[in-house]
């Protein structure tokens, strides 16, 4: 008997193959099936190819019984990882700030690979125990916390992860700045407890950071914010309208990792003209040359 017909069915689809009389084997050209074979039984799609003779007669084999028909189908979308915090160009105070992200893969393809996640600090892989991981649709949140306290300074973070298939996620990374020390503050305009009978006030002085410029300067007058304050090379100024009587004065320096250091002054303006109410000379009329006694009242 001669074979008549035969197909190969790839995922409940059925494909004629073609005699080749140059190969003496039944071929076909065929299109794979469009999703990844990973999430499958033994990550593979059962095929099976199916023999009928002229009288009829039919044969069938599946991949539980021959290897070669277990197709692995891979998937060619690469996962995406998305840092959410923090940002490129961040100041933050903490030495040990945590840095967040997620890996998802494309709903259907074989999923992130967690073996492959690699994080590097300044370079340097991380250990695997500084990882937390905890499961989202289609991938992963992750949370990367250093193991010791970093050095103030700039710090670059990179990830990289591929999906079960071993496509390759763009890398993605972020450089930040920890800065763990306030900004140096003077104010150096008003003295502390200045009596003054102007009630306007130059209220000035200097402030740095070494870390993490510029550095911003907040004026409040009696609780309330005096606006924008200028800072040139360190140096700041702001003018203030004094009420009569004491008057706080608060000033507070802010650094980009909104670390702060504030200086306060009380200035008490007084507007008020003494009051002479009596005076007494004694003795009056005097002697020529005579000590006199001058005796004055004064509100």
């Amino acid at each position: 008997m001669s074979i008549a017909s035969a197909k190969i069915t790839i995922n409940g689809t059925d494909y004629a193959l073609a005699y080749n009389s140059t190969s003496g084997k039944w071929e076909a050209s065929i299109t794979a099936p469009g999703a990844t074979s990973y999430n499958l039984a033994d990550h593979a799609y059962n095929c099976s190819v199916t023999a009928t003779n002229t009288a009829g007669t039919s044969a069938t084999v599946t991949g539980s019984t021959l290897a070669a028909l277990k197709l692995r189908v891979k998937e060619t979308v690469a996962p995406v990882i998305t840092i959410t915090s923090p940002s490129t160009g961040a100041y933050v105070s903490n030495s040990k700030q945590p840095v967040t992200f997620t890996l998802v893969d494309e709903s259907g393809g074989s999923g992130v690979d967690l073996s492959s996640l690699v994080v590097k600090l300044d370079g340097t892989a991380v250990a695997a125990a500084t990882l937390s991981t905890t499961a989202i649709t289609n991938g992963y949140s992750v949370t990367y916390t250093p193991a010791s306290a970093l050095a103030d300074g700039s710090h670059t973070v990179t990830i990289d992860a591929n999906d079960h298939d071993g496509n390759a996620a763009t890398e993605k990374s972020t450089v930040y700045t920890i800065d763990t020390v306030p900004p140096t503050l003077d104010v150096t305009s008003p003295a502390a407890d200045l009596i003054t009978n102007n009630a306007s006030l130059a209220v000035a002085g200097t402030t740095n950071d070494a870390t993490s410029t510029p550095v911003t300067i907040a004026v409040k007058l009696n609780g309330t914010d005096q606006g924008a304050v200028n800072v040139s090379s360190g140096a700041w100024s702001k003018t203030v309208t004094l009420t009569e009587g004491a008057n706080t004065i608060i000033v507070t320096a802010t650094d980009a990792a909104a670390q702060t250091t504030s200086v306060s002054r009380t200035v008490t303006l007084d507007t008020t003209a003494p009051s002479i109410k009596a005076v007494t000379i004694a003795p009056n009329p005097a002697d020529a040359g005579a000590t006199l006694t001058v005796s004055v009242t004064i509100e």
